[in-house]
């Protein structure tokens, strides 16, 4: 079950940094102010669900679990997160690191045809890089309980 957690925990991981690429964009007419900042976070958002991009993802990446835990992973990546906190903190994190501009190029590109297809094959990206992603976790996690040994 610990493992379990590791790997939803890494997928989660894994699933928001890849919505966090900034691609360029022109510059826009609008002030660059936290709460044009949120306007266009909240836009994003819109066009990148978190619980669409949370239940392509599980669905994919439960692929790679033993059968019987495939059901159990899918409940909590799609169920047992808390979507709204989720979309908080994903929103109080773009409007603290993002501009306008940035944002903005992010909803473009998501909401753009090539964007949607990017987002489509994404749960597949994510199943074929999840177990080498998990691999080295479960490396790094026994590795940094070897040194505090020493």
């Amino acid at each position: 079950m610990k493992s379990i957690k590791v790997f939803a925990l890494t997928a989660l991981c894994a699933a928001l940094v890849s919505c966090s690429g900034q691609p360029s964009s022109p510059p826009s007419a609008t002030e660059d102010t936290p709460e044009a900042r949120r306007r266009a976070a909240e836009e994003y958002l819109r066009v990148v669900p978190p619980a669409e991009l949370m239940r392509d993802t599980a669905e994919k990446v439960s692929e790679n679990l033993p059968e019987p835990a495939r059901a159990n992973f899918i409940r909590a990546m799609t169920q047992d997160l808390d979507l709204e906190q989720l979309s908080t903190a994903m929103k109080d994190s773009m409007v603290k690191r993002f501009t306008v501009n940035e944002i903005d190029a992010l909803a473009r590109f998501y909401g753009s045809p090539e964007g949607k297809s990017v987002m489509k094959k994404f749960g597949l990206f994510m199943a074929d890089v999840m177990p080498a992603i998990q691999a080295e976790t479960m490396k790094a996690i026994a590795k940094a309980k070897e040194s505090t040994k020493q």
